[in-house]
């Protein structure tokens, strides 16, 4: 299965929010598949970490980057790093949230949670999209959420981020139908990536990030919407049943519970948590 991916898309993957969670196993996933790969995290060691382990087990040459998505300069930084890379796919994986009320939140956090989860979104993929259509090959893997179905209280600006990725792979793939290049939004579910036990939760059965990784890399080459996750398809399609104002109002319980027990999410890093709050 490697040499045909890699042959369709090129030899080396960029991923985004490698450091922890989906990301990381995403990672894994693809260096197992035969990509070269660019790790980038805030979290150098980290990175350096997971480059080394997979150099070791699969033989593939691995660039890391330190870059906070953040940053105004982060995706034309990115994009000017891997210039000289045959980069054929993204996964932008990495992605930022808090759980609590919006008008007790710090209005920075807030919109650096924008910045992250839309504005470098955009400014990559505008960047890779164009290199994938001259180079007239190339795929792109972009992160929504169950979250995103509908408004998400306690976590609003994280589901409506959520909601634009979603939107904005839909619209992008459909421009980029007649072309070679393909998008992918991936909706995940509750997956396990740390979230829970860090942040002190029962957050009850979840699907793993292994399992979502290697649905991911089983999808390259489609365009369309991903539910991955034998609890993440259950749970759309469930919601999917209801009234909007009732899949709200089931989202406001959840995510009471996780901000209510007094430990406040502020930072998820390829949707693992990377810092915690009391």
């Amino acid at each position: 299965m490697s040499a045909p991916i890699v042959e369709r898309f090129g030899r080396c993957a960029v991923v985004t929010g490698a450091s922890d969670g989906i990301g990381r196993a995403t990672a894994i996933e693809l260096a197992k598949a035969g990509f070269d790969l660019v790790l980038v995290a805030r979290r150098l060691v980290a990175l350096d970490q997971l480059a080394s382990e997979l150099r070791s087990r699969y033989g593939v040459r691995c660039t890391t980057l330190s870059i906070d998505l953040a940053q105004p300069q982060a995706a034309t930084h990115l994009l000017n790093a891997t210039a000289d890379h045959d980069v054929g796919l993204l996964v932008a994986a990495a992605g930022y949230g808090r759980a609590g009320p919006f008008v007790a939140s710090d209005v920075d956090e807030e919109l650096g949670m924008v910045d992250v989860n839309c504005r470098a979104v955009v400014g990559m993929t505008h960047g890779f999209a164009r290199r994938f259509c001259e180079r007239n090959r190339g795929a792109i893997v972009l992160f929504s959420s169950l979250v995103g179905w509908q408004g998400a209280p306690y976590s609003a600006v994280y589901a409506a981020s959520k909601a634009f990725v979603q939107s904005f792979a839909e619209a992008l793939g459909h421009e980029l139908a007649t072309t070679p290049v393909k998008v992918l939004a991936c909706a995940p579910g509750p997956v396990a990536t740390g979230f829970a036990h860090r942040a002190g939760m029962v957050m009850g059965k979840t699907d793993s990030a292994e399992a979502i990784a290697h649905a991911i890399v089983g999808s390259l080459g489609r365009t369309g919407t991903l539910v991955p996750g034998f609890l993440g398809k259950l749970l759309t399609y469930a919601l999917s049943t209801l009234p909007r104002w009732l899949r709200v109002r089931i989202m406001a319980g959840i995510m009471h519970g996780m901000w209510s027990n007094g430990t406040r999410v502020t930072s998820i890093e390829g949707h693992g948590v990377t810092r915690l709050s009391s």
